[in-house]
């Protein structure tokens, strides 16, 4: 898996939460309690160190939205900027404090995943697993994550869920319209785990459901595990 995707840590996980509105990720305005709000995942360790990072403010943001993007007090930003009133410009650095940082690695700027990217990940999950366990969700996840450090796929999240070939898309819910539908808290969290490095595959490339794919060439693909419904599998090896 792409070692820069395997670093991203808690903080991608405020972001998405805020972003889908799933998991209830409040803010006080003003408030100036220490609690960054750390956010913990099924199946992960819970955070065991924290730090502070920097943001560089962007056209269009508010000290508002920060804060809740990164589940900070506005309190905690202004006392650690040492901010008179919430006038920010734009490339102006921030200090955002207390950001619980994952045992899986270190936290990496905002600009490495987008908060849409996340998104859709969580909603191709939903689409696909809603009706898996959690470690198969984080198993569709991840599959998309291996498909980026492989040669012959596309280089972001976005791309390899978009894909198609001869108008056909890559993944059926994109083709039947359900990647539409909004994510639940569980395939959120799963899109997290993928992202912070989780890997119930073993590096999977595909994954069908035996009983309903229709497409012969898949089922001759070498295959790792199943899990669930869902078989998982890699590329054939040339002979």
């Amino acid at each position: 898996m792409n070692k820069k995707y395997r670093r991203i840590a808690t903080i991608l996980a405020v972001l998405v939460a805020v972003t889908s509105g799933l998991m209830g990720a409040t803010v006080a305005a003003g408030g100036t309690g220490d609690g960054a709000g750390g956010l913990e995942s099924e199946g992960s360790e819970p955070d065991r160190s924290r730090s502070e990072i920097r943001y560089t403010v962007k056209s269009g943001d508010t000290l508002y939205q920060i804060c809740k993007d990164y589940q900070v007090s506005l309190g905690q930003i202004m006392r650690a900027n040492n901010l008179k009133d919430n006038t920010i410009f734009p490339d102006q650095s921030l200090i955002i404090p207390a950001v619980s940082i994952s045992p899986y690695g270190m936290v990496l700027s905002r600009g490495d995943v987008s908060r849409e990217d996340i998104k859709l990940l969580a909603k191709l999950i939903y689409a696909e697993a809603r009706g898996e366990s959690f470690e198969g969700k984080v198993a569709v996840g991840a599959v998309i994550l291996n498909r980026m450090a492989s040669p012959g796929f596309p280089k972001s999240i976005r791309e390899i869920i978009l894909e198609k070939n001869n108008y056909v898309y890559q993944f059926s819910p994109v083709q039947d319209g359900s990647i539409n539908l909004e994510p639940d808290e569980e395939s959120v969290k799963a899109a997290i785990e993928a992202l912070m490095g989780r890997d119930p595959t073993g590096g999977a490339l595909f994954f069908y459901n035996p009983v309903v794919a229709k497409d012969k060439w898949i089922k001759t693909l070498p295959v790792i595990t199943q899990i669930g419904n869902h078989v998982f599998a890699t590329k054939a090896t040339k002979v």
